[in-house]
């Protein structure tokens, strides 16, 4: 897994490829809260990501809770794999997408 980071103002984007797994989750995570402070909006573009585990999916879930707190997230660019993983696990209902 790769994590680019880019900031504009208060919106941090992290464009992640590769696999969000038990072994590349707790890296995402350590990311996610060392870079929110300031951050108003938080974008994922999973563009290049090719699956996500039920690991991936907590790291999402905890950054949704700490981004209700301060603004707003958005995941883009999720394939269709990735939406059937969202869709089955009913992160749809809690998630926004685009």
């Amino acid at each position: 897994m790769e994590i680019k980071m880019e900031r504009n103002a208060g919106t941090l984007t992290l464009t992640v490829s590769g696999r969000i797994d038990t072994k590349t989750a707790p890296e995402l995570e350590h990311t996610i809260r060392s870079e929110l402070t300031g951050v108003t909006d938080l974008v994922f573009d999973l563009a290049e990501t090719s699956y996500i585990s039920s690991a991936g999916l907590r790291v999402m879930l905890i950054a949704q809770k700490q981004m209700a707190k301060q603004g707003s997230m958005v995941i883009c660019n999720a394939n269709t794999d990735l939406m059937d993983i969202f869709e089955v696990t009913g992160f749809t209902d809690i998630l926004a997408f685009r």
